[in-house]
């Protein structure tokens, strides 16, 4: 890793949650309510990790990994139970006023502007709330209309938006006081390509010309790939990868897609990988339609040479190619991974 400023760093990150055990029926009920009985869940178990200033890191995991209860955490809304946080030399649940002018937060699903008033006017709001002097103001909204292409719309009440202006109003809002950090909640979730692509290229010159770190939670892995060079997974409350993606596809980038066109459909049944190269349902996957066939298997069982050599000895093709397994793919395998799940330090690669 770079020798640079660390702007986050998270040391055994905890934090844990009492759930209500009852008994079933009425006298369940009563125990209930006089000798409540509780479990203590870990939502967060013991995460470790720092991130240098200027840089745009994927935080990513399954439902229910604790990727919200982390970031909640980062942003001061929960307390942990043990461990330390801090961003900017600054912990978040302490002197709030003056952190939570170091962070800006976007939710995907959720918008921190007034519906019913024009959008200038909620930035209007917005300066007087964090005390940002007018010509700062003036010179942020400049380079936030250019980036962000504001200006089209930055008239229209909020409620008359479409689900890509409103995010990238949002976007707008959250940098209104030059963060130092950026917390980015599904960015993308449910818009269209286009857009998607307009909001990630502003995401990307929001980090260059302004050195905003960047904490990108996402579900949508081609945000990973396209803004992010290091990832951290979590699963289960703990972390299983910190690493470059690079890495993680030298890792668990074995699994390759193989793509041909039969003459004649019906050839498919000539195919038995399965049983020629003993390879398990995790190992192969066949998709068929009609006479296009995908062929997903690990070359560290089967080589590409040997799954090329066997299908063109079997059946006719019109076109075949090999591809690299994809950033979802390996993700997926690294998570069925069970007890081949991993960790590393991103100050080992």
């Amino acid at each position: 890793m770079k020798n640079n400023e660390i702007m986050i760093q998270v040391r055994d990150l905890k934090k844990e949650f009492k759930k209500a055990v009852k008994e079933p029926g009425l006298k369940g009920s009563f125990k209930a309510l006089f000798k409540p009985k509780y479990d203590v869940v870990k939502a967060v178990d013991g995460i470790s990790f720092d991130v240098p200033k200027g840089e745009i890191i994927g935080f990513i995991g399954p439902n229910g990994a604790g990727k919200s209860t982390v970031i909640k955490m980062l942003t001061g809304i929960l307390t942990p139970t043990s461990g330390t946080c801090t961003i900017g030399g600054k912990i978040p649940t302490q002197n709030r006023k003056s952190y939570v002018k170091e962070i800006g937060v976007v939710f995907g699903q959720r918008t921190q502007l007034w519906w019913d008033l024009a959008l200038r006017e909620t930035y209007m709001v917005l300066k007087e709330i964090y005390e940002i002097p007018e010509e700062d103001y003036k010179k942020r909204m400049e380079f936030l209309n250019e980036v962000l292409e504001l200006d089209s719309f930055i008239t229209s009440p909020v409620r008359t938006l479409s689900l890509g202006q409103r995010m990238r109003a949002d976007i707008a809002a959250a940098l209104l006081h030059n963060p130092k950090v950026l917390f980015l909640d599904e960015p993308t979730i449910g818009l269209d390509v286009v857009v998607k692509d307009n909001i990630r290229k502003a995401i990307q010159k929001i980090n260059a010309e302004s050195g905003t770190t960047v904490i990108l939670t996402t579900h949508d892995l081609e945000d990973i790939e396209l803004l992010c060079k290091r990832i951290v997974m979590i699963d289960k409350g703990k972390k299983v990868f910190d690493g470059e993606l690079s890495e993680l596809r030298h890792r668990y980038g074995q699994m390759r897609e193989l793509a041909f066109e039969l003459k004649d459909a019906e050839d498919i049944s000539l195919l038995e990988y399965d049983k020629n190269f003993n390879l398990s349902a995790d190992d192969l996957s066949v998709e068929v339609n009609s006479a296009a066939v995908k062929v997903r298997f690990n070359s560290d069982i089967a080589s590409v040479e040997d799954m090329l050599s066997y299908t063109l000895s079997k059946v006719h093709v019109k076109d075949i190619n090999v591809k690299d397994a994809d950033i979802e793919e390996i993700i997926r395998r690294l998570y069925i991974g069970g007890g081949d799940i991993y960790e590393t330090s991103v100050t080992d690669i």
